[in-house]
């Protein structure tokens, strides 16, 4: 919520200064974003009139300006495209010295005398515009001081707002904290009813129950809607944000601005009539005021005229009953709606409004009456017209009705851990605009109906401590003891993991649990997918059923950013849909790895990273709980054939678990993500991945061990994973380890084929193995490699 300060001050007068006050907001839970001062240093700035203009002799871009300054006539050099006989504009003196230290004085340019110079709004510190002149209305006084004709200096100032605080979206609403805050009072709105002075109206049906229970609307005849918006409300809108339109529109925004109602306008002429509230129905469309064509359906609330849908409810008026500066005659809506009716229509036609912003919070149900009165006096003050009647349709049953709420002296004292003066109590809430009555235990409290945050005892509890002051409670250490649980020795930590992997030179990253729904599509990861029902944004629409689309993408925005080697792993949770129940989370771990192997250095050669790079960081994860892990060739739909395996956990029992995945990418999906590099990845589960037995202690083996080298051509189809297994289980308990420490194809052996090498380490803890005994094992070994692979010994 950004607005000007001088608004502010309008609604509550304190002295207190600006930053003062900046603090004051920001203690009592309205935090300040940002501040921008606005036109601090104007002295000798004033509105003057460009009399005449006329090429400059020597420079095609200059023009040498004739301008009164309200004392006679000067003489200014000016570059700026729009100067021109007629306008009126800022001129800054000789001697006036403007924000950013730039100094005036009288000068030649391109010989020729200046002596002042006429403005742009970012030159006077007003607005970041800086195309030309800061053009002023033709009705400003010549020679008047521009500071006066501004209502500056001024400041905008922004606020950071909590979901609970949607009274605080209007300037109004703000005032009041800060006048609690401040030992101050609001001062009184001024929005009396304005007469009819016709008859015209048009008709307005409720038929969306508690979704739209209040709907007011007033008919204007007459206006001049290309009358220009007064300089003062053009000016507080700029310094709110809002980039002035036309009067009709910035008389709403400026009701929505100062009140927190929203507004909107139609033309009464493009109106047939009765205006309707209702449930859209599917196949329904309306082109929205920015030109895109909105597909309804029944989750949106329309605003109809004569049952065509001309609006969608809370969110945006309609491009066909838009008002222009031809607009004669003005039909202008205020209503109330559910908060729940509202929430993510807008998102999900990818819109952000102003207005869905509000009444996704809440609105004072109270409002649109009052909004209607100000509005009409506004544009009556600008363009004059003759209004109608205000036409109300309320549904009462399903309006909020605030309720009283009792909040207990002694409940207070302890919540807070000091007690309050009961005055002091009285005074904070009927600053904040509740209703206070004493009883014999503390105060019954009635909120108003612009405060939907209130509705039980710890929230007002809440507002006596925010305005109080968190300050002033004191601080207290809890007492008592708390008992210390050691980590499970039957667990590696995930703390362990990120340090692992760190070592291993991978980046952490953090992804958001969201994802865009074709993401997952492109990796075909969409089995169990849970959508959101109020996505943050359509690119934010399912939760993630897989760590790899957000690592790789993050991956991809390194790599087109010029940095050629990137590492990452994540972990954090994936989520599955499963029937009647909440989504299933599962804790993973990932990494993702492109460029070369080992980071550049004169001693190594550029080797892109491969699947046996990657393998190895896993195999260090797995040596920390002393997990046996075993690979088996996958190819799911992301996977690079004949690249990437199953990751299996083995253990001891024989019995064995699926982890997850290792691998290359597909270069078809690569392609798709527009990814120029190679990618290999991994993804697996973390908690059977880091469960371990608890280390016991025991001796070394004192007698030696033998170890025996074999070669075997076999089927290139064959994986090695396939022939250790067979060797583990022929070779017996006195199998140690087991080595591949040779790959060869070629000369020698058969096309097709291929010859390992492997050494087998025998030991046992009793005795010093015997040849006979070692013999037996290789001879085993042997038999079931030819019997389960056709293995053949190499000659």
């Amino acid at each position: 919520m950004k607005f000007s300060e001088n608004w502010l001050r309008q609604h509550v007068p304190t002295t207190a200064s600006r930053d003062e006050l900046v603090a004051t907001l920001t203690a009592i839970g309205l935090e300040v974003e940002d501040v921008t001062a606005l036109g601090e240093s104007l002295d000798g700035v004033v509105v003057a009139h460009i009399v005449s203009t006329e090429k400059h002799p020597e420079a095609d871009r200059l023009q040498v300006c004739q301008v009164d300054t309200g004392n006679g006539l000067v003489q200014i050099v000016c570059g700026a495209p729009n100067a021109r006989a007629g306008l009126k504009a800022p001129l800054a003196q000789v001697g006036a010295a403007l924000p950013g230290g730039i100094e005036i004085k009288a000068a030649k340019l391109r010989g020729v005398e200046s002596f002042g110079m006429l403005c742009s709004a970012k030159e006077l510190g007003v607005d970041p515009d800086a195309s030309g002149l800061l053009e002023l209305p033709a009705d400003a006084p010549v020679g008047a001081a521009l500071a006066q004709f501004l209502a500056l200096p001024d400041a905008s100032i922004e606020i950071k707002l909590t979901p609970n605080r949607a009274d605080c979206f209007g300037v109004r609403g703000i005032a009041f904290d800060v006048a609690a805050a401040s030992g101050s009072e609001v001062a009184a709105f001024a929005a009396a009813p304005v007469a009819a002075a016709i008859d015209a109206s048009v008709s307005v049906e409720l038929n969306a129950a508690g979704d739209a229970p209040r709907y007011c609307g007033r008919v204007i005849e007459g206006v001049d809607a290309a009358a220009p918006t007064p300089v003062w409300m053009a000016e507080r809108l700029r310094r709110s944000g809002i980039r002035p339109l036309s009067l009709l529109v910035d008389v709403t925004q400026y009701v929505m601005i100062e009140l927190g109602q929203p507004m909107h306008a139609f033309d009464r002429d493009t109106l047939t009539g009765p205006i309707g509230v209702r449930r859209a129905r599917k196949g329904e469309a309306v082109t929205l005021l920015d030109g895109r064509e909105a597909a309804l359906d029944e989750q949106f609330l329309a605003i109809t005229d004569a049952d065509r849908v001309v609006a969608l409810a809370g969110v945006m008026g309609g491009l066909n009953t838009r008002v222009t500066e031809t607009t004669r005659n003005v039909f202008l809506e205020a209503a109330h709606f559910a908060p729940e009716a509202i929430i993510g229509r807008g998102r999900k036609l990818g819109l952000h409004t102003d207005a869905a912003h509000r009444f996704e919070r809440g609105v004072d149900p109270e409002l649109p009456r009052v909004a209607i009165e100000y509005a009409t006096q506004l544009i009556l003050d600008a363009a004059g017209g003759k209004p109608g009647p205000v036409v109300e349709a309320a549904l009462p049953e399903h309006l909020p009705q605030p309720q009283p709420i009792v909040l207990r002296r002694n409940r207070l004292a302890r919540v807070l851990g000091l007690a309050v003066a009961d005055a002091e109590v009285e005074r904070i809430l009927r600053a904040l605009g509740l209703a206070v009555s004493s009883t014999a235990e503390g105060w019954s409290v009635t909120p108003p109906s612009r405060r939907f945050d209130i509705a039980i005892e710890e929230d007002l509890v809440e507002e006596v401590a925010r305005i109080h002051g968190y300050d002033r409670i004191p601080t207290t250490l809890p007492a008592g003891a708390a008992r210390l649980v050691a980590p499970s020795e039957g667990r590696v930590d995930a703390a362990t993991v990120r340090r692992q992997l760190a070592a291993r030179d991978y980046l952490e990253a953090i992804n958001y649990a969201f994802v865009d729904a074709h993401l997952l599509q492109q990796w075909g990861v969409t089995d169990g997918a849970v959508a959101l029902a109020n996505p943050l944004s359509t690119e934010l629409g399912v939760m993630r059923t897989s760590l790899l689309p957000g690592l790789v993408a993050a991956l991809s925005r390194n790599a087109a950013r010029q940095q050629t080697r990137v590492r990452l792993f994540e972990l954090g949770n994936v989520f599955h849909a499963v029937a009647g129940d909440a989504p299933l989370h599962t804790l993973r771990v990932a990494g993702v790895a492109c460029g070369t192997a080992a980071a550049e250095q004169w001693s190594l050669d550029g080797r892109p990273v491969g699947f046996h790079d990657i393998k190895g960081d896993l195999d260090s994860l797995a040596a920390l709980a002393g997990a046996r892990l075993d690979y088996r060739p996958s190819q799911p739909g992301w996977a690079h054939p004949g690249r990437s395996a199953d990751v299996w956990r083995i253990a001891g029992d024989g019995s064995e678990v699926r982890l997850g995945w290792i691998g290359q990418l597909h270069p078809r999906l690569q392609q798709a993500l527009g990814l120029d590099v190679d990618v290999v990845a991994l993804e697996l589960d973390l908690d059977p991945l880091l469960a371990r037995a608890i280390t016991r202690a025991g001796s070394q083996s004192k007698y030696p061990s033998v170890r025996r080298d074999l070669a075997f051509v076999v089927a290139e189809t064959v994986a090695w994973g396939e022939l250790a297994a067979s060797v583990r289980g022929a070779a017996g308990a006195s199998l140690r380890d087991l080595v591949l420490f040779d790959r060869y194809q070629g000369k020698g052996v058969e096309t097709g084929f291929k010859s390992l090498a492997m050494g087998l380490i025998l030991q046992e803890e009793s005795r010093t193995l015997t040849d006979r005994d070692v013999d037996a094992a290789v001879t085993a070994v042997m038999a079931a490699l030819q019997r389960d692979h056709g293995a053949v010994i190499r000659g």
